[in-house]
């Protein structure tokens, strides 16, 4: 039993714990129908707002855990390795939203990617009471990509992204090994080239390859937008494959999200039930998603 906070009066202290008692029971047909259940979690470099919402993630990412969820985290860190390519003077370009990674940024990006961040998020949910091991998609042989195809640029200009990777294949091996067993995976997108070396991974492609073949139960891409927004930038709570397509079509779905929700159509048809697009700077919206009737964001379902 908690102990009573004695500077507060015995009436109030009474309300907030029939509050928390109601909470726990409303959260309870939820806990049920993820039990046992595999969510991946897309925790964008963008969404990781600053150390006070990185180990608020990662509670929720425990409290999933304990709760009989089985989640696993990717996570991607771009602003991060802007950050670091500047430090040691590396000009960084992009093109069609893809960084282009020649051999002395690869090598940034994996270090990046699979060391500081991966091992920060590993220490946060550890802090938390958690159990988490930091992987990338090299471990194992994870996920093998293939060099990411040559992108047109201003209708005719086209160019080599270099060491930029798609995902070819994923072995779930080392995965499986895991779950199940009171441990949280988080893995970096970093990948084995199917032809040696090493390949950058897009966050939400590598995360979307994973969630498809686990077959998970709910693919979170968390991101530093509230969802797939209408053309008077409302929230579109729900929407089908059908529908997402048509919206790409008219024009309402457009720029950087188009790529978002054509991996979550990918994770779709590779087996994942549902896929939601959330804004990962809400506080707990994790929890808000998996544990509430409200939701957090856009689910979008075959």
């Amino acid at each position: 039993m908690s102990e009573p906070v004695m500077n507060e009066p015995l009436s109030t202290q009474v309300s907030e714990a029939q509050l928390q008692a109601e909470v726990l029971a409303k959260a309870l047909p939820h806990m049920q129908r993820y039990d046992d259940a595999i969510v991946v979690v897309k925790y964008g470099g963008h969404a990781i707002s600053g150390e006070e919402g990185a180990r608020t993630f990662a509670q929720d990412i425990v409290l999933l855990e304990q709760s009989g969820v089985n989640p696993v985290v990717v996570h991607g860190g771009g602003p991060q390795i802007g950050a670091m390519l500047a430090k040691l003077g590396i000009k960084s370009e992009f093109a069609a939203g893809l960084r282009i990674t020649d051999k002395a940024t690869v090598e940034i990006v994996e270090m990046v990617l699979a060391g500081s961040i991966n091992k920060q998020i590993v220490g946060f949910i550890n802090e938390a009471g958690g159990k988490a091991i930091g992987l990338c998609g090299k471990d194992g042989n994870m996920v093998r990509a293939r060099k990411a195809n040559r992108v047109v640029v201003d209708n005719d200009h086209v160019v080599d992204l270099g060491f930029v990777g798609e995902p070819d294949t994923v072995d779930t091996t080392v995965l499986d090994q895991i779950l199940g067993r009171e441990l949280i995976p988080v893995l970096a997108p970093v990948a084995a080239a199917v032809d040696g070396g090493t390949y950058n991974v897009n966050a939400d492609t590598f995360a979307g390859a994973i969630a498809g073949a686990l077959g998970a139960k709910r693919f979170l891409l968390l991101t530093d937008v509230p969802g797939v927004l209408d053309k008077n930038k409302q929230l579109l709570p729900k929407l089908t494959i059908a529908e997402v397509r048509a919206l790409i079509a008219d024009g309402t779905i457009s720029g950087g999200m188009i790529p978002k929700v054509e991996t979550c159509i990918y994770a779709l048809e590779a087996g994942v039930e549902g896929v939601v697009i959330l804004d990962g700077k809400v506080p707990h919206a994790v929890l808000l998603e998996l544990l509430t009737d409200h939701g957090a964001g856009t689910l979008i379902t075959r």
